[in-house]
């Protein structure tokens, strides 16, 4: 009897150290059972204290250095240390842009991922940390500018009014008297101006700036040409944008890919700002704050891009670029230019921010709540097939998709989003009974997760209970 009840006692502790120890790799792993990420620096600080991954680290810097992917994949040496390198923080680790060691962070997460890729990729995965805060207040400030334009009688101008809105900060206001002086600085041995220093000036006002004046300046909502040419001339084009012929777009690419910063802010603009049917907004989870972010990232490089016509109706922004002489790679290079000539995501968030209209603003008072989702079904689909053809709803095909009923209190009207299409129903014909708000479902989730946390605290709790009461029955037996 003595050596059942220590038995029991052994295989009982030995499951709590076991439970202990899982939740505790969960907790480090996150949710979805991987590592969390950590910045690139910080994770080769990890890997220099194991020896180990500070070996396999060097021997797979060696391998990448001049030479390419496949030759590198035929030295069972250097295979080995990719396979090792996989399971080390160096693999998961990312970069935040603006940190104060960003060039060394990037230069460590691309050492581990230019191995990963098979020959050059359309698209490359971001090394940023996601965009997760929001700029709700800055689209209200944009929305109280585009206000004063609302008498169509008065002359307005809001990028003359954001110029002077930066000239009333200290900041914004010598950076950005800094970057004009670099800019239309006229260099005699270059029969032009310092196209270096202009660049490194605009990086540093985009940099310093707070995006609540610079993206004022950038963004600003036109309805003249007068208006939308000044918008164009903001980064000082005649030296930061153009030049006296076009390169090819691909080769422009592989310019910027052969810096790291502007390797990443390219791949960073294409997570961000691709364009897709499956949101309203065209953006990747209808946020527009990242697209806005990864656009003016771009700006002080080699992909520097800009407005290219002073047209207040139809906005269009590149790269200075053209796809003459791609050869049989027209319809890549073309590709690559559509992603910003015809950017529909970017576009909707230059519109959004100039007119003062985030959708990701969930308003306060029930009088502008967010309207409920009418659906045809209780259960929707869970594949690809639910968001029906892409080409068949498209945002500029409904002024729905776009502002998702912004002007409610002006025009008194609510959008309905079905998987057939997308209507607006006057307020007195929605039902809310009918559909959950979005406060119903945060409390289902948060009740749902604390219920869990209450079965597992009482679990543990009966083991310790179950654990003390062997502990007694042992010592009763001796």
């Amino acid at each position: 009897m003595i050596f059942i009840n220590i038995f029991s006692v052994i295989l009982l502790l030995d499951e709590i150290l076991q439970g202990v120890s899982s939740s505790s790799a969960l907790s480090s792993t996150g949710t979805q059972g991987w590592r969390t990420p950590v910045d690139c620096v910080r994770a080769n600080e990890l890997c220099t204290v194991d020896s180990q991954c500070s070996s396999r680290y060097r021997t797979l810097r060696q391998c990448l250095a001049g030479r390419d992917r496949n030759t590198m994949l035929a030295n069972k040496e250097c295979q080995a240390a990719l396979e090792v390198l996989q399971e080390s923080y160096l693999y998961d680790c990312r970069c935040k842009r603006g940190m104060k060691k960003e060039l060394q962070c990037l230069q460590i997460y691309w050492s581990i991922h230019l191995g990963l890729t098979e020959g050059e990729e359309f698209y490359e995965t971001s090394p940023y940390e996601p965009v997760s805060f929001r700029l709700s207040d800055i689209f209200r400030l944009a929305s109280i500018t585009s206000d004063r334009c609302s008498d169509t009688g008065k002359p307005c101008n809001p990028c003359l009014d954001a110029a002077k809105t930066c000239n009333l900060n200290e900041n914004c206001k010598k950076q950005r008297s800094l970057y004009i002086s670099t800019c239309i600085r006229y260099n005699p041995s270059q029969e032009s101006c310092n196209r270096r220093k202009c660049h490194k000036s605009l990086r540093q006002f985009f940099d310093r700036v707070p995006t609540e004046y610079s993206y004022q300046l950038l963004f600003c909502s036109c309805r003249d040409q007068a208006c939308a040419e000044r918008r164009r001339q903001t980064i000082v084009p005649g030296c930061s944008y153009e030049e006296k012929s076009k390169p090819n777009c691909l080769d422009l690419r592989s310019l910027c890919r052969g810096d790291h910063v502007c390797r990443s802010r390219l791949a960073d603009f294409h997570m961000n700002c691709q364009t897709t049917f499956h949101s309203i907004t065209s953006c990747p989870n209808d946020n527009y704050q990242a697209c806005l972010a990864s656009y003016t990232g771009l700006i002080g490089f080699d992909m520097t891009p800009n407005y290219v016509d002073s047209s207040h109706t139809n906005i269009v922004v590149a790269p200075w670029c053209s796809c003459k002489g791609s050869g049989n790679r027209e319809e890549e290079c073309e590709k690559f230019l559509r992603d910003f000539t015809e950017n529909t995501c970017l576009r909707n968030a230059i519109q959004a921010f100039g007119n003062g209209t985030d959708v990701n603003i969930i308003p306060k008072t029930p009088s502008i709540t967010t309207t409920p989702l009418l659906t045809t079904s209780q259960e929707p689909e869970e594949n690809s097939e639910s968001f029906g053809n892409p080409n068949d709803i498209k945002p500029k095909d409904d002024a729905c998709a776009f502002t998702t009923c912004s002007n409610i209190q002006d025009s008194g009207t609510k959008c309905n989003f079905s998987k057939e299409q997308i209507i607006c129903l006057p307020e007195n014909q929605v039902d809310p009974s009918k559909s959950g708000t979005p406060s119903e479902m945060e409390n289902l989730s948060e009740s749902g997760s604390k219920d869990d946390i209450s079965s597992a605290q009482v679990q543990l709790c009966s083991s310790a209970v179950f654990l003390m009461a062997s502990c007694v029955t042992v010592k009763l037996v001796l």
